[in-house]
């Protein structure tokens, strides 16, 4: 016979020979011949030195452990104190009651939706996280839903947390802004095979994001290419001329045509706009030549007319002057003084009358 003694937070379980006989608790206990005691922690998890079944048995003994099965794909949260401690997966685990208080929460792995009582503090835990998939929509985004494959919903704006299992889940997300596609340096033919490049814009948004992501593939790309179609059929219909005329027409013609094609992939057309239009190359130096041409006929036409007006004013002048002597002595004195303007030195000979040898020199006779 031998005395041991329990102290309190700890308990002992005898045995004799290798078999289990009972569980002792805190105090003094005598234990026979061939009996030992195993002494556990009660703040500690409970590793059973024989089988746990057999154990088990004992009444008193089950009354004093918490044991938890876990099954495969399930989860169990462990709270000690109401503070996370850790996360159990598939197996059993065995605690002790009565000094520690412990919370168990079970989380079933096969669904997709996280629907237990989780604080969602602990979703950045790495113990737990890893077995999450986290989806971000941004508020001005919308994105859809797919489970398997398969539309399920419509998510607005938010942070989406789904149990990390075999069932695929995918969503698409969709800007809902104002948008903006541009259609640059577009090389274009017009009606007379001249080569002409666009710059071209166009605002949009996305009203029916089911249509733009489960209707249409690529649905930006789809409005690019349904916005050059238009703006090729627009250019080719006109001569380089025509064209240069109707520019500013351009962009309205084009937003007509494709507001119904728009709609059908899920977006709405706000406005349409050119950039710039370019002339390629030759065209470009043809073009300029035309303009230096145009130009020079013009001056030409300012000039004869001006050439014109100044014959006409001349004719006025000579018919008054025949009907009017005074007004050309008046006349005649008037380019003498100007022919004088131009003289540097004038000889007078002989002893006649000066402004008659004036009048001689410059009448030329």
């Amino acid at each position: 016979m031998k005395r041991v003694r329990i102290n309190a937070g700890k308990v002992g379980l005898v045995f004799k020979k290798g078999d289990y006989l009972r569980v002792i608790t805190q105090g003094k206990h005598w234990l026979g011949f061939n009996q030992r005691v195993l002494m556990y922690d009660l703040a500690n998890t409970f590793v059973a030195p024989v089988a746990l079944e057999l154990l088990l048995k004992d009444e008193t003994l089950k009354a004093m452990l918490d044991v938890v099965e876990v099954k495969d794909g399930e989860l169990v949260l462990v709270y000690e104190k109401g503070n996370f401690k850790t996360v159990l997966t598939a197996g059993r685990y065995v605690y002790w009651k009565g000094l520690i208080e412990r919370e168990f929460v079970r989380a079933d792995l096969s669904k997709i939706y996280i629907t237990e009582k989780i604080d969602k503090s602990l979703f950045s835990n790495y113990e737990l996280s890893k077995y999450i998939r986290a989806f971000e929509v941004a508020t001005y985004e919308k994105a859809v839903l797919l489970v398997d494959d398969m539309y399920t919903k419509t998510l607005d704006g938010g942070t989406y947390r789904f149990w990390r299992n075999d069932t695929t889940i995918k969503i698409a997300k969709a800007d809902l802004r104002q948008l903006q596609l541009e259609i640059s340096g577009q090389e274009l033919l017009t009606k007379d095979k001249a080569a002409i490049r666009i710059n071209f814009y166009t605002q949009y948004k996305v009203t029916d994001i089911e249509k733009a992501l489960l209707e249409n593939k690529d649905y930006e790309k789809q409005l690019y290419i349904t916005m050059q179609l238009a703006l090729r059929a627009y250019v080719g219909a006109y001569t380089l001329d025509e064209l240069l005329e109707r520019k500013d027409n351009i962009a309205e013609a084009v937003f007509e045509d494709v507001k119904a094609s728009a709609t059908k992939l899920g977006v709405n057309v706000l406005n349409c706009g050119i950039r710039d239009v370019i002339l390629t190359g030759e065209m470009k130096e043809i073009m300029n030549q035309v303009l230096v041409a145009q130009k020079r006929a013009q001056a030409n036409i300012i000039t004869r007319r001006e050439e014109t007006a100044s014959t006409r004013s001349l004719l006025n002048t000579a018919k008054l002057m025949e009907e009017n002597d005074m007004l050309y002595k008046l006349k005649e004195m008037e380019y003498v003084e100007k022919i004088a303007d131009k003289i540097g030195e004038i000889t007078v000979a002989g002893n006649g009358n000066i402004v008659t040898q004036l009048k001689e020199i410059f009448s030329g006779k």
